[in-house]
């Protein structure tokens, strides 16, 4: 007899579909969404059980929303229609995360990403190298810390800058970092990360418009300079 454990098995205040109706999807965790998703569990283990070991697979929602249904399916469990489910939401709220949203900041000028930052930045004790991410008509798609730590051309590598970009198809990036002595004078190694990231862009089609270094309320750009 098939003993798998679907949610409505569970007590009513542990089922995830009703607390999402009297509290809202925000108040469910992960695991308690894609359980709705999944519908049942298996004959070992309840739907709950089942998600969370999806989770742990996937490293969390990191990894699982690049999941394709061949990797999927080799979860125990799991079968090509749970497969498809868990796909089709992941896309759609992909595609919802694209959509154009007139709230979304527009950076017209080196002032405006340096604005845009400088308060998180101004006050940071280390180094951080941060990306923004652009769409065609230069508003911020996303926001990446890449590193922290001291610049360095061998830790900043193009590869972990542009990765981000293709996954968020961006069209262009503008990269900062600070300088917590709050004196933004480029230094030697500045120049040679941003030239190297430049040519990287040019030959992936995606423009490296800016890279600004932050200090204590003022910065500067490295285009402006003439540095790219």
């Amino acid at each position: 007899m098939d003993q798998s454990l679907m949610i409505k098995d569970f007590p009513q205040d542990e089922r995830p579909r009703e607390r999402l109706i009297q509290k809202g999807a925000g108040s469910l965790s992960n695991h308690e969404l894609v359980a709705i998703l999944l519908r049942t569990g298996t004959k070992d283990e309840s739907v709950l059980q089942l998600s969370n070991r999806i989770l742990n697979y996937f490293d969390g929602l990191k990894l699982l929303q690049h999941a394709t249904v061949d990797e999927m399916t080799n979860i125990k469990g799991i079968g090509d229609a749970k497969a498809i489910q868990i796909i089709a939401a992941i896309e759609l709220g992909k595609r919802i995360a694209q959509l154009p949203s007139e709230d979304r900041y527009t950076i017209r000028s080196p002032q405006d990403g340096a604005d845009y930052m400088m308060e998180e930045m101004r006050i940071l004790s280390q180094e951080h190298f941060v990306c923004l991410y652009l769409n065609t008509k230069n508003q911020i798609l996303h926001k990446q810390t890449i590193f922290i730590g001291s610049l360095n051309s061998s830790i900043v590598h193009p590869r972990e800058v542009y990765k981000e970009a293709f996954r968020r198809s961006a069209a262009s990036i503008i990269c900062l970092h600070n300088h917590p002595s709050g004196d933004p004078t480029p230094s030697r190694e500045d120049i040679e990360v941003t030239k190297r990231l430049k040519e990287c862009g040019d030959i992936i089609g995606i423009e490296l418009l800016d890279h600004l270094i932050i200090g204590d309320r003022k910065y500067v750009s490295l285009k402006e300079k003439g540095y790219m």
